[in-house]
């Protein structure tokens, strides 16, 4: 993206990152790379970009670290909110809609993040994604920022209905590490977010 003032170009760039989430048997795994970056400037090699909204629940972005921060915060609350208010959890898919409301109501100034949230409930586990307008579509496996296509790539040659969650875990690994080996604004290790029907578990590995 960029645009043009006496007759130099100068460049907007959104940072780069490799994010995804993979539905198992028995639970989602969400992760991403650690590196943060801002055209060709690293900032950080230890960003974090994935999140806890609720016991049952998370989320995993790429784009600006500030505009995550923020909404992965509203979200949170209001999904405190509710099961303070309704003495039950929030599903997994009203927790994407509420946050895909917070997007669309910022459509004109619009948050840089791309998102997945993922999480297990009644219904059992499930994954959404999301763009900067909010738009909201479940699947079973997604990738999002720089090193996505790169990304979807292995997931689709190795995803498949019943993986466990050390399968899945594994497969993220492969679909993030293929990806950073091409995506230079990707790197630095991946945190991981592992969601099952006992709760929330965190993990990171470096490389």
């Amino acid at each position: 993206m960029n645009n043009q003032s006496n007759g130099q170009f100068r460049y907007l760039y959104v940072p780069g990152a490799t994010t995804v989430g993979v539905v198992c048997s028995d639970g989602v795994i969400l992760a991403s790379e650690k590196r943060v970056s801002y055209g060709g400037l690293v900032l950080s090699r230890a960003g974090k970009k994935v999140f806890k909204i609720a016991d049952h629940i998370g989320s995993a972005c790429a784009g600006l670290v500030s505009d995550m921060q923020m909404l992965i915060r509203e979200v949170a609350f209001y999904a405190n909110l509710f099961r303070l208010e309704v003495g039950r959890p929030i599903g997994v898919r009203a927790a994407a809609k509420v946050m895909s409301n917070l997007l669309f109501s910022r459509r004109l100034v619009p948050l840089l993040t791309q998102t997945i949230v993922g999480g297990v409930d009644d219904e059992g586990p499930s994954l959404y994604v999301l763009d900067v307008l909010g738009s909201v579509i479940p699947d079973k496996y997604a990738a999002v920022g720089s090193g996505a296509e790169i990304a979807l790539g292995v997931l689709e040659e190795g995803y498949k209905d019943g993986l466990t969650i050390e399968e899945g875990k594994e497969l993220v690994v492969r679909a993030i590490k293929s990806a950073v080996s091409r995506d230079a604004m990707s790197g630095d290790g991946i945190d991981f977010i592992i969601i099952t029907k006992n709760g929330i578990k965190e993990e990171s590995m470096l490389f």
